[in-house]
């Protein structure tokens, strides 16, 4: 399996990440373990999650998607064949939120706790959080990597001018920088494209895209406003049911046609051979739609489709 360095953290990873936010939601702890015990047999090797994962399923709190991991991490044993990624920052209550130094270090121990491990790999700024000064987050962070609880650090759903800074501070005080980026990124949503990509290309920043597939839009199965009770994540897929979205199904369609694979695939491969992405973010719950995800590092688009694929992308509605 390929391996591809995650920034300049010395973290390598397959090119294809699992998103455990269908932990404790949409997959119960046993198909959790199965699809994992799946992923990593296969040479798989990233994981991501959140603290606040899946706080949004009734009768859940957050933390259930670290649980899970956790438990898996023990009865499996294979804490050193995977890449933890995890987050802080989102709200987990009025008073469990932001990028504060004492509430990192406060919550980093709670999902060490959850993850049932010593150490994360990788640990995010899951939002910015604009009433802390960036330098204090910072050194919050270098705190845990001097203490050995964190490997690297990155961030989710920061502008570019504010990754920008980040970047500034971590050189000026000699403090860790963000090695990732986890931004919303696929086919449809290319805002990331403008500012972002360059900033990361220019600093070597690894991404890890996160919606990789709209939501399940680029999936395939969402072709009219009657197929959204498909799935729990059914409605947040309408907002992409429009001229420029079904456009790119139908090229997407085309190219699946052409090499005899599905449009998972394609939306997925288009991703990996993007040169600023790492690992493109996919959710399954069940093993089909794991190995339909898993199946789309074997698919190397050629320059036509690429051009194709960007153009439809790029079309305005």
């Amino acid at each position: 399996m390929e391996k591809r360095n995650l920034g300049q953290s010395g973290l390598e990873a397959a090119p294809l990440a699992f998103g455990g936010n269908v932990f404790g939601w949409t997959a119960d702890e046993a198909t959790s373990f199965t699809l994992l015990d799946a992923f990593v047999a296969e040479g798989f090797n990233l994981i991501d999650t959140a603290d606040v994962y899946s706080r949004w399923a009734p009768g859940n709190k957050g933390g259930e998607s670290e649980a899970i991991i956790g438990k898996w991490l023990k009865r499996s044993g294979k804490r050193d064949k995977v890449v933890i990624v995890t987050k802080v920052g989102m709200e987990l209550s009025p008073t469990q939120k932001g990028l504060s130094k004492a509430y990192i270090l406060k919550e980093v121990e709670e999902s060490l706790k959850r993850l049932q491990t010593d150490y994360i790999d990788l640990y995010l700024s899951h939002k910015d959080d604009e009433t802390t000064p960036q330098l204090e987050t910072l050194q919050a962070y270098a705190q845990l990597i001097n203490e050995g609880k964190v490997r690297a650090i990155g961030a989710s759903n920061f502008s570019a001018t504010r990754l920008g800074e980040a970047l500034q501070i971590s050189k000026e005080h000699d403090l860790p920088r963000y090695e990732v980026l986890q931004p919303l990124y696929n086919l449809y949503d290319i805002d990331f494209q403008d500012e972002l990509a360059p900033l990361c290309m220019a600093n070597n920043i690894g991404v890890i895209s996160y919606f990789s597939l709209a939501s399940g839009f680029l999936t395939g199965k969402y072709r009219s406003e009657a197929d959204l009770s498909k799935s729990p994540r059914g409605q947040g897929v309408k907002k992409y049911m429009n001229k420029r979205g079904f456009h790119i199904l139908s090229i997407m369609d085309e190219i699946a046609q052409h090499y005899n694979t599905t449009p998972v695939s394609v939306a997925l491969a288009w991703l990996i051979a993007q040169p600023v992405v790492t690992a493109p973010i996919a959710s399954a719950t069940n093993l089909n739609q794991l190995h339909e995800l898993m199946q789309a590092v074997n698919l190397k688009l050629d320059k036509g489709a690429l051009h194709k694929l960007e153009t439809a992308a790029r079309q305005q509605n």
